[in-house]
């Protein structure tokens, strides 16, 4: 097999291996919280394990720190067993209405 040019080469997000961080992620429009390890994180998304397997939607937030009240909304694109991959949302801001043009201009 032969090739005439440079191989392209694939650009990945950097990854940050966490090492199992704790973390809680918060379901139910924050009625329910459970306890997970962040494995690693992008600033795409995450991969985060459990300690039981459970049935989760496909929507959540994601608590990296226990004393700080930011969640970040995610999205579940994969599921294994007690492992997660999450994918961040970013909350789209609502189109403005397109302003009028004032009468009698041309």
């Amino acid at each position: 097999m032969t090739s005439n040019g440079a191989r392209i080469k694939v650009s990945r997000e950097p990854r940050r291996q966490l090492n199992n961080r704790a973390a809680w992620i918060t379901v139910d429009d924050g009625a329910t919280e459970s306890a997970c390890a962040v494995v690693d994180i992008s600033p795409g998304g995450a991969k985060i394990t459990t300690e039981v397997e459970f049935e989760v939607k496909d929507r959540l937030a994601l608590t990296l720190l226990a004393d700080h009240a930011k969640r970040y909304p995610c999205e579940v694109v994969w599921r294994r067993g007690k492992t997660y991959g999450l994918k961040f949302v970013v909350a789209e801001p609502e189109p403005a209405e397109p302003a009028a043009e004032p009468a009698g201009v041309i």
